[in-house]
């Protein structure tokens, strides 16, 4: 099991990105438009720089849902490579079987 204060300061980070989503993306939009005057360009990039760091999309951690191990993690089932065989061998997972040879 992941430490508690990690898996928080990872879902500070998820909903701080939630929150500056929209801004951020008008902001980039500015930023790239090349029709835009230059001083417009900077300002936004100016703006996209004071936002906190933490509501970039870049800075969340996958974590397991089950444990919050943040290595080994399969994106579609959402869970780390122990979580899975764990729950795969109860038989709590359908579809998933033992292997066996």
């Amino acid at each position: 099991m992941a430490k508690k204060s990690s898996i928080e300061k990872n879902n500070r980070r998820v909903k701080l990105v939630e929150k500056f989503a929209a801004k951020r993306a008008a902001l980039k939009v500015v930023t790239k438009d090349q029709d835009a005057s230059m001083e417009e360009r900077f300002r936004a990039q100016l703006e996209l720089a004071e936002l906190p760091r933490n509501s970039s999309k870049v800075r969340i951690r996958n974590r397991c849902e089950v444990t919050g191990r943040p290595r080994a993690y399969y994106r579609k089932l959402k869970m780390s490579r122990i979580a899975l065989r764990d729950l795969g061998n109860n038989g709590q997972i359908p579809g998933i079987v033992k292997s066996s040879w």
